[in-house]
């Protein structure tokens, strides 16, 4: 054994307390309808609904490769361009290779891709893993060099393992303390996901009891136990139930029947349930308004949700992905010749044409976009005359203004 007990590095891996817990339940055939660790967590409908929003917000933006030399310009010559953009491997398209990461990202707080490289040092594309097969090592120590030095063991379906080392791999981190493995937010959120499992399990159980409510029924004499269980059993039936629910129930002479209610109004059912659910939502960055919460929304107020959503969620989460593929996919070389990935958030102006084109008319007329870049946007051919720079005939230069000088169409002070 290489590393003595007092000598082992440091092993992170959020989800292995549960993993082997987990599986001897199955074995059993066990169930627990409270149990949301991991994938079981997308059974509550509101980290679902967040994890959904997160994963496809992600995986309908385009990822494209750019190069940075005297101007931005599309790299679409690079061999890595149809790999990100169509497809990552031969059994994935880019949508759901992307979806697939940044669910995982979200339950596990880590998503891993390994990186396929040919003979001749180029990529040949990229696999998704199983969040809850993989550990990471931290030598901190120094055991092995004088560096601390970190690598990745995974364990296949058939309990093989494989040792990965940072650079044939893309880690793709959550909330983390330490930089090196990603908080499990399901984890993190457990009581409020519980008590979110816990109102919709309620709801459920008593629209299938035909929202009836427990009792206690009177009997004036002596029932043994045997006795007791069978006539709650037999009551249950008649009374319980959709299939029973709002009919007549008949009851023995000597027999009387007090329910006991509970109404949700009074233990404040509604309030707690939006408080869980705008709770979660707080967690994962999503608007209310994309839960279905329209309480007080507005179409202006939507709007501006939706730039928020983009400027406080969504971005922080595509800096990890482009940073994380910018050190990976690059050689040296190609990062000083100015190689990088960069997703396409303008999709998301798309759905609100009036915007778009406003934001079209200011870029020409501020002299910052051409109108062929403006159509290339729209994916529309380029027109004659459309690749110059306009600006407005009306702005005069500071320069020229603070010498009190006039300012003629061509350019000249007069």
């Amino acid at each position: 054994m290489l590393f003595r007990s007092i000598q082992r590095p440091r092993i992170r891996n959020e989800d292995d307390w549960g993993a082997g817990f987990n599986s001897l339940i199955e074995w059993f055939g066990l169930t627990d309808d409270m149990d949301i660790r991991g994938k079981r967590s997308l059974k509550e409908a509101t980290v679902y609904i967040c994890i959904k929003i997160l994963s496809e917000a992600l995986g309908k933006l385009p990822i494209k490769v750019y190069q940075d030399v005297d101007g931005k310009r599309k790299a679409t010559e690079h061999y890595i361009y149809p790999l990100l953009k169509l497809r990552p491997n031969p059994y994935m398209s880019s949508i759901d290779f992307w979806k697939c990461l940044e669910v995982q990202r979200n339950i596990h707080g880590n998503a891993y891709a390994w990186i396929e490289t040919m003979r001749t040092g180029k990529l040949a594309g990229f696999y998704p893993l199983d969040s809850t097969r993989m550990k990471i090592y931290v030598d901190d120590v120094g055991l092995i060099s004088s560096k601390q030095s970190v690598w990745y063991i995974y364990t296949d379906l058939l309990g093989k393992q494989y040792k990965i080392l940072p650079d044939e791999l893309l880690h793709f981190k959550g909330l983390s303390t330490d930089g090196l493995a990603g908080m499990n937010p399901i984890e993190t959120l457990r009581s409020t996901i519980e008590n979110a499992k816990a109102s919709s399990n309620f709801l459920n159980t008593s629209y299938k009891k035909g929202m009836t409510s427990g009792g206690i029924v009177h009997y004036i004499g002596d029932l043994d136990e045997k006795a007791k269980e069978n006539f709650r059993t037999k009551f249950e039936t008649m009374a319980a139930g959709l299939k029973n629910a709002n009919r007549i129930s008949m009851l023995p002479v000597g027999y009387n029947y007090q329910p006991i209610e509970l109404k949700m109004t009074d233990a404040q059912f509604l309030e707690n349930s939006r408080f869980t659910i705008q709770q979660l939502t707080a967690a994962y960055g999503i608007k209310p308004h994309q839960v279905n919460d329209q309480t007080k929304t507005s179409y202006a107020s939507t709007s501006e949700a939706n730039r928020e959503f983009y400027s406080d969620t969504l971005l922080a989460i595509l800096t990890v992905y482009e940073q994380e593929l910018n050190w990976k996919l690059f050689t040296t070389a190609e990062i000083r010749q100015g190689f990088y990935v960069k997703f396409n958030a303008d999709v998301i102006l798309r759905a609100d044409p009036e915007k778009r084109y406003e934001m079209y008319r200011q870029a020409v007329f501020s002299g910052v976009k051409t109108p062929n870049e403006c159509r290339a946007l729209e994916e529309d051919e380029p027109l004659d005359g459309g690749d110059e720079l306009y600006g407005n005939a009306a702005l005069v230069p500071l320069s020229i203004l603070k010498t009190g000088a006039a300012y003629k169409k061509g350019g000249d002070k007069q």
